[in-house]
């Protein structure tokens, strides 16, 4: 025999006698040690329970008694130099461990029972009945590996550092305390410590190493201090009874699988100092019911919340630009996601069968909707896709089963393969794309396939979620693809002047503000008919009738100012104004109107002011004479017209529905317009 590799006689528990023929020139076991040593190195490669190590071996090579769960003690003799890599690991039954006192390489002091590099104070090999001495500080790696008989051990203040797999699988430590001394805990340092119930992190530790905890079963919670600046990958992985745990304001990352499989984790709070979620992070976390994403993190890595299937719903933040692949992969309790306008790569599968989840809305930021995205979603029954939304991609909703309509924006150009495939409960299809749809065609991801209804809209472009028709010569805002409650109108479409449509925003009782530019001429009927939450409209110079119905429903509405250039109003325009205070006309003829329709005693609270020098002429005038306060205004100045604080960040235009580009302290004197209402800069 003249080669003996590594691991051959590993995990031999029952292995008491080994012999070397005494005519191998290779190996031999001297002194009746029963080891095999390499005899031109005096390295001891091979042992067993039962070895006596003579003083003649210089080395013990590594994995020499690895796994001999049957060891229970042993002598290094003042000969040994030096003891390779897990040299004994895993030898569960030791007890008992000494060092020559005359060896000047290692010692085993105080009786402590564990080899300790002398010059380094390194403890490199422990057992169930190690006491670490005070002088000792650091613990090598895997030192107490395996260690299962291991129940409880004091770690000194002089300890600075511990190693990697320095307590792996030692599965009958129940508590431990770490030392102040401590700065860093190692790679798999406690992993398999599977009876472990608590341990204190102290606040000199910064960084926890990958696999720290990985499979601490018996843990339940743990408190991160604000110190630590890293979690590393499987850092708590598969803590299957980990209930809760604090992160602190220091940590700037969450490694990949630093959660996975911990079953029992309820709540999770992630703190603003963290820039990104990896993948993996809180996979299998079943018992996961809510968690708080901050406004710090940008990236929401591949298969984050995997099968976390307790969580119900979850907003991603505005800082958040991507969602990464099968992020949320069978959350099948999750009814509800918000998605942060930031977001511009939704990643394939990421919302694949979560079948609990109703509605969700795509913010403008996404351009395109990866393949599978929202496959098996079958509680879906609605979903907004914005008009930023380019392609659909294969399967992207196939199985939702729950749709029942869904609206193409002018925007998509393409829809991947079976994109709606399943989908049966999809009879509604609106159309304003420039794909052509028809009823029962398999064509374009089978969007049609199960329809009764399909409408081919006939869009000449868009600005935006704002789409135009044009008839005859005549452009026309005919729909609003979006959910803003603030609204600022395109200035002009291709350079022209527009119309508004009939019903345009009809039934927004969300909306709160629009402001109308000057290129528009021509509003519709009904056309913010149930805006109830309309507190102010300005009708712009350019309009020169008001439609009936206009405002019908818009209780809220405070303010109206009606432009300069209208002649003529439809009667009733203010019966449902009920909280109306202040009516503003910028035409000094008073347009033709048979009743406003206020009621009584709107009449006496209303303000209506008028251009300088018309006062006459509407105190005189059909409709505008019942007005008990009738009150004059500079046309160079609008009185009595006030912002709040959100208004005043919004755009300003002049009176021509130019948008003004310099700041409002640089501008001109003059009557602006400014969160839908008029302005006076002086």
């Amino acid at each position: 025999m003249t080669s003996i590799e590594s691991y051959v006689f590993s995990g031999c528990s029952s292995l008491t006698s080994i012999t070397v023929d005494k005519n191998n020139t290779t190996y031999d076991s001297r002194d009746n040690c029963n080891a095999i040593i390499k005899t031109g190195s005096n390295n001891l490669i091979v042992g067993c329970k039962s070895t006596v190590i003579p003083n003649s071996v210089t080395s013990i090579g590594n994995y020499a008694f690895l796994n001999c769960t049957g060891l229970t003690s042993i002598t290094i003799p003042n000969s040994v130099t030096s003891i390779g890599d897990d040299a004994f690991k895993d030898c569960s039954s030791l007890t008992s461990i000494t060092v020559n006192e005359n060896n000047t390489t290692y010692d085993s002091r105080d009786n402590c029972n564990a080899i300790i590099e002398t010059c380094s104070n390194e403890l490199i090999v422990g057992c169930k009945s190690t006491v670490i001495p005070n002088s000792v500080t650091s613990i090598g790696d895997e030192a107490f590996s395996g260690c299962s008989g291991l129940t409880s051990v004091i770690i000194p203040n002089s300890v600075t550092s511990i190693g990697d797999y320095a307590f792996r699988g030692c599965e009958s430590l129940t508590s431990i305390t770490i030392p102040n001394s401590v700065t860093s805990i190692g790679r798999s340092t406690f992993s398999g410590c599977s009876g472990l119930t608590s341990i204190t992190i102290p606040n000199s530790v910064t960084s926890i190493g990958d696999y720290a905890f990985y499979g601490c079963s018996s843990l339940t919670s743990i408190t991160i201090p604000n110190s630590v600046t890293s979690i590393g990958e499987w850092a708590f992985s598969d803590c299957s009874g980990l209930t809760s745990i604090t992160i602190p304001n220091s940590v700037t990352s969450i490694g990949d699988y630093a959660f996975y499989g911990c079953s029992s984790l309820t709540s999770i709070t992630i703190p603003n100092s963290v820039t990104s979620i990896e993948s993996f992070a809180f996979e299998g976390c079943s018992g996961l019911t809510s968690i708080t994403i901050p406004n710090s993190v940008t990236s929401i890595g591949d298969y984050a919340f995997r099968g976390c299937e307790s969580l119900t719903s979850i907003t991603i933040p505005n800082s958040v630009t991507s969602i990464g692949v099968h992020a949320f992969l069978g959350c099948t309790g999750l009814t509800s996601i918000t998605i942060g306008n930031s977001v511009t790569s939704i990643g394939n599968g990421a919302f694949l069968n979560c079948s609990g989840l109703t509605s969700v809305i795509i913010p403008n930021s996404v351009t395109s909707i990866g393949r599978i995205t929202f496959s098996g979603c079958s509680g879906l029954t609605s979903i907004t896709i914005p008009n930023s939304v380019t392609s659909i991609g294969d399967y992207a909703f196939s199985d939702c089963s729950g749709l029942t309509s869904i609206t193409i924006p002018y925007s998509v150009t393409s829809i991947g393969e079976r994109a709606f495939y399943g989908c049966k409960g999809l009879k509604t299809v609106i159309n304003y794309s420039n794909l052509k749809l028809s009823i029962y065609s398999s064509s374009h991801g089978y969007i049609a396939y199960y329809a009764s209804k399909v409408e081919n809209k006939d869009i000449d472009g868009a600005i935006g979620d704002y789409y135009f028709v044009k008839k005859g010569q005549i452009y026309c805002l005919a729909y609003y693809m979006g959910s803003d409650k603030k609204l600022i109108l395109p200035e002009n479409y291709k350079g022209n002047n527009y119309e508004i449509a009939n019903d345009m925003f009809s039934g927004r009782s969300d909306l709160t503000s629009i402001t109308i530019p000057n290129s528009v001429t021509s509003i519709g009927s009904y056309a913010f008919n149930g805006c109830s939450s309309l507190t102010s409209i300005t009708i712009p110079n350019s309009v020169t009738s008001i439609p009936k119905g206009l405002i019908n429903g818009c209780s809220a509405l405070e303010k109206l100012y009606i432009g300069s250039s209208v002649t003529s109003i439809a009667d009733n325009l203010l019966a449902d104004c009920t909280n109306l205070n202040t009516l503003t006309v910028g035409a000094k003829i008073p347009p033709t109107v048979n009743d406003l329709g206020l009621g009584g005693q709107q009449y006496f609270t209303v303000k209506l002011q008028v251009p300088e020098g018309s006062k006459a002429m509407y105190q005189f005038a059909e409709a505008w004479k019942k007005f008990f306060n009738i009150e004059e205004y500079d046309p160079t100045g609008i009185a009595d017209i006030t912002l709040d604080a959100e208004e005043k960040n919004l755009p300003i235009y002049n009176l021509q529905g130019t948008r003004m580009t310099e700041e409002k302290e640089n501008l001109p004197t003059g009557i602006y317009i400014q969160g839908g209402k008029k302005i006076f800069i002086k």
